[in-house]
């Protein structure tokens, strides 16, 4: 036991300012459930995406911060195989997860692949873990993925699970089995509140939230929704959506995320597919607002996350963008570097927001040449306005990074950046970053 604890523990220091993704380049977690424990500290637990043609793997990392600008992973909190196995019984992918604290003991709770008895609860006494004795709970015959757990004002704490169809039941005092007389299908369905899956309950004002993939737009599940209700058990009333992914890549299929307070200031946690792929999905954070009737605003994707309008005279890694259209999407060019890949004619990306302050009037821009040659048109607010400036960028090798810069017309204070794509053939051009100038 204690070589496994050694390894579990291991702990990443990733310092980034408050962006979209909150995690770093080559590094992936979806599903994100947030909660902020006794200590102050947000801590995040998700699944962990490994290969565009999957979902997910067989290890969680866990995410955490004290100020939602500097983010720490601890690897191996728990796994199905090899570094910290708790569930030595099977070897299944780990789908998303969730983490409740009762009297000082931390409950990890994790969906297997398996189509039965797929649900378990681990255990802690930190919330980085690494969790162990990992056992399955018996979900009576009704077992589905994502569990949440959510715990009353009263202490009593219930476990919400389902697809298509929302099931909830009552945890008993020791938080590793479900009280079966309390089990209730359909609290909320996909009919009567686009439910899709990856439930996460609040409390708030007397109110109960139920936080979920909602399938209302596109036909997919790609907004975080909301159902509320004056009883865990319900009925729900549907409330409406949150945050939409739709267009953070191409291939895009699911969100799944949760909603959480810290220093009295309320967020929503979602992800973002990237490599062309609905997997390879990147936790971000948006800040959000309720409403005098208790409702909740919804808010759009953006690239400064929890911060301050990003500052355009620093180095922006690409993969800050936060809207894909055409082909283009976010993909790793080394291991601890993304770019914008993929470019074809008409494709375009937005960046919100930028901070100009007084005046830029240059871009710089650094990108790896396709073997056709394409031009970039900087653009501001909308995609169809008119480009403050140009570059050319010549034909290349697809391998060596280059820098190219252009003067702009003069741009002041916040706005949304557009990048426009144009050229011929099919291997363009990858963007790596930018910055302007002054």
């Amino acid at each position: 036991m204690k070589k496994i604890i050694l390894f579990a523990i291991i702990i990443n220091f990733c310092t980034i300012n408050a962006q979209n993704p909150i995690v770093p380049a080559g590094n992936y977690c979806a599903d994100p459930s947030a909660h902020v424990w006794p200590d102050g500290k947000m801590y995040v637990y998700g699944s962990k995406d490994e290969s565009p043609k999957y979902y997910c793997s067989k290890s969680y990392d866990v995410w955490s911060s004290s100020d939602l600008v500097h983010w720490v992973k601890t690897e191996n909190a728990f796994s199905t195989k090899n570094i910290n196995d708790q569930a030595k019984f099977k070897n299944d992918f780990l789908y998303a997860p969730d983490c409740m604290y009762k009297n000082g003991t931390y409950y990890l709770y994790y969906c297997l692949s398996s189509a039965k008895d797929n649900e378990g609860v681990a255990v802690s006494k930190s919330p980085t873990g690494p969790f162990v004795n990992g056992k399955v709970i018996n979900l009576k015959g009704m077992d589905q993925i994502d569990p949440c757990v959510f715990m009353d004002d009263d202490g009593q704490a219930y476990m919400i699970w389902g697809q298509f169809a929302a099931k909830v039941a009552k945890l008993k005092p020791d938080m590793t089995e479900i009280d079966p007389s309390t089990i209730k299908d359909s609290v909320v369905t996909e009919k009567e509140h686009y439910f899709h899956e990856g439930g996460y309950m609040i409390k708030r004002k007397g109110i109960y939230y139920f936080i979920y993939a909602d399938m209302q737009r596109a036909n997919m599940p790609t907004c975080i929704g909301y159902s509320t209700s004056k009883s865990p058990f319900g009925p729900f009333k549907y409330g409406g959506i949150i945050v939409d992914n739709n267009h953070c890549d191409p291939g895009v299929w699911n969100n799944h995320g949760s909603v959480v307070e810290m220093n009295g200031k309320w967020y929503v946690f979602y992800h973002r597919s990237t490599h062309d792929s609905f997997s390879m999905r990147k936790t971000c954070i948006e800040p959000i607002t309720f409403n005098s009737d208790g409702s909740i605003k919804e808010v759009e994707m953006t690239s400064q996350g929890a911060g301050r309008p990003l500052d355009s005279f620093t180095k922006i890694e690409a993969d800050r963008a936060c809207l894909l259209f055409g082909n283009v999407r976010i993909q790793n060019y080394t291991k601890d570097n993304d770019e914008l890949g993929g470019i074809k004619n008409g494709d375009r990306t937005a960046f919100k927001y930028l901070d100009f302050g007084s005046g830029a009037d240059g871009f710089e821009v650094s990108v790896i040449p396709g073997k056709n040659a394409g031009k970039i048109d900087i653009v501001t607010d909308q995609p169809w306005h008119a480009a403050v400036g140009s570059i050319e960028i010549p034909a290349g090798d697809s391998k060596t990074i280059k820098t190219f810069n252009c003067t702009i017309n003069k741009i002041k204070g916040v706005h949304a950046l557009w990048l426009r794509f144009s050229g011929d053939g099919e291997n363009l051009f990858a963007v790596d970053s930018f910055k302007f100038l002054r």
